[in-house]
């Protein structure tokens, strides 16, 4: 499924940034090089979290699972361009599926294990997806169960696949019927799905040159090198682990460690016992793991960089890092778009400065240490007039356009054409100030969502998820610190008349809604009013004041 325009192909080739390989490609390179390495670990837990015993895969093992299980979903039915919802945990099968599903000519569509039957609903309209791989049961809910409740609804849902079944393909035959399957590099690899102003997800599909591209800036950029080991601390469904770990294995040539779900003394030993050379983690649990009580026994010399993301990083933690174990680190910030910032040692080398400087790629008279970079360009406008704005402490959106952003929002017209420019910049939504030294640093979001642990949350869509209920007359959720998460939910309610609401009241109402567990509020503020300016908008800078001041917490 190709979605650039012939001119948008034309433009990268020519730039020598888009080529013919695709990441098959490079796995299969790999495997030809090195066919006896070990690519891919299982999470250490996996026995508890699947009944399944953990596996170390080498890069044999992995490509003959990847062809049998491509062949076996030949035979079940899959085509070109079809589309594969996925929905497991970390496991090595996870990671083989991108892998089998592109093989077998069709497009993966990875999606949270909290999801429920709303949002899945929402995808299997506009995707029409053919197949539905998921758990019989993960966690107390049933899975497939729900898998065929969505079958009866969506004609297009043909075959329910349980993890067991993928395990069973993975050890089928190899007959070669895969060769007469074409793949192009610009085919889509990954329709991947973002929250942000809208009430529903918005399908974010990146093809294999866009991806290509995300992780070669990341190796030029970040200090990463090919052949390195990479764990993972966030599920392998959106840009946050994909974008920063998955596609850098494939291009580099290393070993992937899984883990699932976060646990942070799981996550240290991982780290320790596989030797992990590079990661994406969060702020607060690098915080975490700095102030952990053992931290003087952690032996992390083989750890070479970490990339902290979602929020600027604080000054103590990334000069601890070095001090501790010299460990590098590099400011990152990116959408499930594709549009991603990097700042690394190579192209500002002042710490104090990269815990908030980005560079402004694009900028005329500036030179960056990265080649690619020269390709992708940023630009701070004005979201009341357009102005592009050039002054240093001036503040507006970014706009960006370079060979790693999606050519469009997946069959929604609509929001794409609100999204991109007549330039082909796209509106990133979030606000941008201009620094010296030709940087950039991220200021606020303009988008009304809470990032909870690396997803997501729209305001809006629980918010009008919440005016369904009963007792509520109006209704304000906001974003509230947390140590752990970055970011928890805190909803401010009217109640209607005397009625009165609990917390468990509105997780219980949402929960029989369909919706994922990661959307549910984790308090509830009963108010007289919900405050508003005087053309009828909430106030949300008011509520995201009172409950940091109820929680203690300094703006």
């Amino acid at each position: 499924m190709i979605l650039a325009s012939d001119k948008l192909i034309q433009e990268w080739t020519a730039k020598g940034v888009w080529g013919n390989r695709t990441l098959i490609d490079y796995f299969k390179e790999h495997v030809g090089n090195y066919p006896d390495k070990e690519c891919l670990v299982d999470p250490l837990n996996k026995a508890a979290l699947l009944g399944m015993e953990p596996e170390r895969l080498t890069y044999r093992k992995l490509d003959r699972a990847v062809d049998a299980t491509a062949e076996g979903l030949v035979a079940m039915g899959i085509e070109k361009d079809d589309i594969v919802i996925v929905q497991l945990p970390n496991c090595w099968e996870l990671a083989m599926l991108y892998l089998a599903i592109t093989r077998a000519g069709g497009l993966i569509s990875p999606v949270p294990m909290q999801w429920r039957s709303s949002e899945l609903n929402y995808v299997m309209d506009k995707t029409e997806a053919k197949a539905f791989i998921t758990m019989k049961e993960f966690g107390e809910f049933g899975h497939k169960a729900m898998g065929l409740d969505l079958m009866s609804s969506h004609p297009s849902l043909r075959m329910i696949i349980t993890l067991d079944e993928i395990r069973e393909l993975s050890r089928g035959e190899i007959t070669g019927k895969l060769a007469s399957i074409p793949i192009d590099a610009n085919d889509i690899f990954t329709l991947c799905w973002s929250s942000g102003t809208e009430a529903q997800p918005k399908g974010c599909p990146l093809s294999h040159n866009n991806w290509i591209c995300q992780a070669t800036f990341c190796y030029e950029t970040a200090p990463i090198e090919r052949g390195d080991n990479l764990i993972n601390a966030g599920p392998l469904v959106n840009m946050a682990s994909v974008g920063t770990v998955y596609t850098e294995w494939l291009l580099g040539g290393g070993k992937l460690v899984l883990h699932h779900p976060f646990d942070g003394p799981t996550f240290i030993k991982q780290m320790i016992t596989e030797k992990i050379h590079y990661t994406l983690l969060v702020p607060a649990v690098v915080n975490a793991l700095l102030k952990h009580p053992q931290v003087d026994h952690f032996d992390l010399s083989a750890m070479r960089a970490i990339t902290i993301g979602a929020a600027p990083p604080s000054l103590w933690s990334v000069q601890e890092l070095q001090r501790r174990w010299g460990i590098e680190f590099a400011n990152i910030w990116g959408m499930n778009e594709g549009p991603a910032d990097i700042a690394g040692y190579f192209d500002i080398p002042d710490v104090e400065m990269r815990v908030d400087h980005f560079p402004q790629w694009g900028k005329p008279g500036a030179t960056w240490h990265s080649a690619m970079a020269g390709n992708f360009h940023a630009k701070i406008v004005d979201p009341a007039t357009g102005r592009e704005m050039t002054e240093v402490g001036e503040i507006g959106e970014l706009h960006y356009r370079g060979p790693n952003v999606m050519a469009e929002y997946f069959r929604d017209p609509a929001i794409t054409g609100k999204a991109f420019d007549a330039d082909g910049y796209f509106n990133t939504g979030d606000l941008f100030k201009i620094k010296e030294g030709n940087c950039i640093g991220f200021f606020d979001r303009t988008k009304d969502i809470i990032n909870r642990g690396g997803f997501n949350v729209s305001a809006q869509e629980v918010e009008n998820i919440l005016l369904g209920h009963a007792g509520v007359a109006d209704v304000a959720a906001v974003a509230m610190p947390d140590e752990m998460m970055g970011e928890k939910m805190c909803v401010y309610v009217v109640t209607k008349g005397d009625s009165a609401i609990s917390l468990a009241d509105i997780t219980s109402f949402m929960k029989e809604m369909g919706i994922a567990a990661y959307k549910l509020p984790e308090r509830l503020e009963i108010i007289d009013a919900i405050p508003r300016n005087p053309v009828g908008k909430i106030l949300k800078k008011e509520l995201r004041q009172d409950i940091r001041k109820k929680l203690g917490v300094a703006e």
